[in-house]
This record gives C-alpha cells, sequence and structure tokens, in this order.
C-alpha cells in the first residue's frame, strides 16, 4: 500500500512503531481490571505489576526525552 507523508495512514503506521510501550502498558492494565474483576487475585497483581513498571519505563524515557530536547533547543539561540 502506498502512503504519503500526509496521509492518515502514515501517521498511524508511525504511532504504531513509536507508542509500542505506551500500548503494552495499556494492554497490562486492561488485563488486570479484567482479572480484579474475575477475582484472579494473582493474575490481577502480576498484571498490574507490570503495567506499572511499564508505566515509570515510559515516564523516566519521557524526562530524559524532554530534557535532551530542552537543551538542544537552548543551542538555536530562539
Amino acid at each position: 500500500m502506498l502512503t504519503t507523508v500526509g496521509s492518515p495512514m502514515s501517521s498511524l503506521n508511525q504511532a504504531k512503531g513509536g507508542g509500542s510501550m505506551l500500548y503494552w502498558a495499556l494492554v497490562f492494565l486492561i488485563v488486570a481490571i479484567i482479572a480484579a474483576i474475575f477475582g484472579f487475585g494473582g493474575i490481577a497483581v502480576a498484571a498490574a505489576g507490570i503495567a506499572k513498571l511499564l508505566f515509570f519505563i515510559f515516564l523516566v524515557v519521557f524526562v530524559v526525552t524532554l530534557i535532551t530536547g530542552l537543551t538542544r533547543r537552548g543551542g538555536t539561540g530562539i
């Protein structure tokens, strides 16, 4: 399938590849909620723990990217 730079498919492909960590965090969160509804305590705790770990990893990567972006932006003189 051919896609142009501004097409919705190209942005979908970017989001699909770039947001995989957030995707898995949300998947484990949903699994934890479903397991909690059915009362599977062990599964809910494990899935929530994985979702929590992925959230903090995502948060650290975000902060590092933010700091890197701010330091690079400061050098342009704007």
